[in-house]
């Protein structure tokens, strides 16, 4: 503490002491960095697709159809946005009761499912 003030007493004589202001750093989190979960389904198959179903792997149902009464004719795309981040199952129903899966897709990495005459891949 006396050396603190010491400076302060020799500069009293001279007009005052003028201690530094206390020096402020503001440190801003850096932003959770996830991962983007939006995908592209392309139809690059032969054949109409009348039914679209993905969920977390971990759930261990389809749920509901993704295209509802729609359907996903050959040369076309839709997009979505999974719920979370992680692996995801994916499922196709094509109008002649034809199905295809593909297991375990991490969105954070995978893009793209292609719908393909003989199946899915994830791109």
């Amino acid at each position: 503490m006396l050396r603190r003030l010491f400076p302060c007493v020799a500069l009293l004589a001279l007009g005052g002491c003028v201690q530094p202001e206390p020096q402020v750093v503001y440190v801003q989190a850096a932003p959770r960095v996830g991962c983007d979960t939006r995908f592209n389904v392309v139809n690059q198959s032969s054949y109409t697709v009348e039914q679209l179903y993905f969920s977390s792997s971990s759930l261990g149902s389809w749920g509901n159809d993704q295209l509802g009464r729609n359907v996903l004719p050959p040369g076309r795309a839709t997009s979505y946005q999974a719920a979370n981040q992680g692996a995801y199952d994916f499922r196709v129903v094509w109008g002649n009761g034809r199905a295809a899966e593909l297991r375990g897709i991490n969105v954070c990495v995978a893009s793209t499912i292609t719908i393909t005459n003989s199946g899915l891949k994830a791109s």
